[in-house]
């Protein structure tokens, strides 16, 4: 499975989803269980560091461990952006993965107030709900999941819908072995 947002947010930097145009080399996937981006050839993606694109490099630094770096690159990336979209996106990325869960939501709801399409708005509820994953907040993430599902249908990119279905099914199995509804399993 690849990284939906990523697909989405970059500029052809990892077109492909997460492979080098030569060799044919997966640099990096999406967990199925975890629903975390991880890089499987550290090499290539640290050589590579140098000629992404801004907001690539800010989440390669996140997938490289280098969190730090990441967050300042990116609020760096933010400050200096006219349109503050896609940067606010890769700053929550880069906060999700050092588990900074109030400034990745909060960073998360100005992208969801800045959206300007429903394309736009599926990203943002695709990030949130791998946040909420994350947090194993289940029912809440499943339910975003699925609007963002939903809204990717509703925009007519049904092959990006279909790829919100391998998050939507994973937090629908947690869910469904929570003793408690809502929560983790013991």
């Amino acid at each position: 499975m690849i990284a939906l947002s990523w697909q989405l947010m970059t500029t052809r930097a990892f077109a492909g989803g997460g492979r080098l145009a030569v060799p044919q080399a997966e640099i990096w996937r999406t967990d199925p269980v975890t629903l975390w981006d991880v890089v499987v050839d550290r090499r290539a993606m640290s050589a590579r560091l140098g000629e992404y694109p801004s907001l690539e490099r800010v989440w390669a630094l996140s997938l490289l461990g280098r969190d730090r770096q990441a967050i300042d690159e990116g609020r760096v990336l933010l400050a200096g952006s006219a349109d503050r979209f896609r940067p606010l996106l890769v700053l929550a990325y880069a906060c999700r993965r050092s588990h900074r869960w109030r400034e990745t939501a909060l960073l998360q709801e100005e992208a969801l107030r800045l959206a300007s399409s429903p394309a736009q708005e599926a990203l943002v509820r695709y990030e949130i709900g791998v946040r909420f994953f994350d947090e194993a907040l289940y029912r809440d993430a499943a339910a975003e999941l699925e609007w963002a599902y939903d809204l990717y249908r509703a925009a007519g990119r049904e092959r990006i819908a279909r790829l919100c279905l391998p998050a939507l099914k994973r937090a629908r199995e947690v869910l469904a072995l929570s003793p408690v509804p809502g929560y983790p399993p013991i």
